[in-house]
């Protein structure tokens, strides 16, 4: 079962921001590798990669990884043609690419507004602009999203951007699935909740006014139903079955990995 065995996943955000830990995109990658699929990534910086690289290709597998603005349709359009020259097809379409700002309409300038919906948004469009045409020429294909909770609801931080870049993800994968449902491409979501990843500890150092990041982080696992927060690996996991074959009857819909917090009330 979840085999991918010489599928070529195309993945962005594959890097990790802190030495330690793992973040989602890099243990999507290592966890695709580890079913046998062949990895070509685009990430900001290369040097970001190097633990992620280095893992699949200590374990066997194949990743290449290309540095790549996703907020750029130049660059984007050139990682999409390395891949193709490499592998000569696209199997499978990660999006990970995220990043979360404080503010609220009001506080939030222009600059800022601008930057998320690149960023968060735009990068979407930008790579399934350049691959869809090629899953639709194979006939067949798997475009997944990540995406995060806070475009279904408030969580707590007034981060008014990411909230609604998120929510237009699952809109715009919602939407183009049924576009392409004809055309043997498949798109769906994974929506995280609170996750413990070294960009959590970013985020603690952005949003907590006043404790430290021990306090950020424990109030965090608080808001859980489950008692604690998930990490890169749950994420992963759920994104490796809606790649699969397994999941070859699913599409337009979304994945929510959060440990119940959208499903209770009260905890925000």
């Amino acid at each position: 079962m979840l085999d991918l065995k010489n599928k070529v996943v195309l993945i962005t955000g594959l890097g990790q921001t802190q030495p330690t830990g793992w973040g989602i995109g890099a243990a999507t990658a290592v966890l695709f590798a580890r079913q046998g699929a062949r990895i070509f990534g685009g990430n900001r910086t290369l040097a970001s990669t190097a633990t992620t690289k280095e893992t699949i290709e200590q374990e066997g597998g194949t990743c290449d990884v290309v540095e790549t603005d996703v907020t750029s349709s130049t660059s984007v359009k050139a990682l999409v043609d390395a891949c193709m020259e490499k592998h000569g097809r696209i199997d499978i379409l990660l999006n990970n690419v995220g990043r979360s700002e404080p503010g609220t309409p009001a506080s939030m300038d222009e600059s800022t507004w601008d930057t998320q919906m690149d960023i968060n948004l735009k990068s979407v469009y930008l790579t399934c602009h350049y691959v869809l045409p090629i899953m639709e020429a194979q006939g067949s294909g798997s475009v997944i999203c990540i995406a995060s909770i806070a475009g279904m609801r408030y969580i707590g931080k007034p981060q008014v951007a990411y909230s609604a870049t998120k929510a237009a993800v699952m809109q715009f994968m919602k939407a183009t699935a049924v576009m392409y449902a004809d055309k043997g491409v498949r798109l769906n979501t994974v929506v995280p909740g609170l996750m413990d990843t070294p960009y959590t500890k970013q985020l603690a150092e952005r949003y907590s006014k006043e404790g430290s990041v021990d306090q950020y982080l424990e109030m965090r696992n608080r808001q859980v139903p489950c008692g604690r927060m998930g990490d890169a690996w749950d994420v992963a996991h759920a994104a490796l079955f809606l790649a699969s074959d397994e999941a070859r009857y699913i599409t337009g819909q979304k994945i929510v990995v959060d440990g119940g917090i959208t499903s209770s009330t009260g905890r925000v």
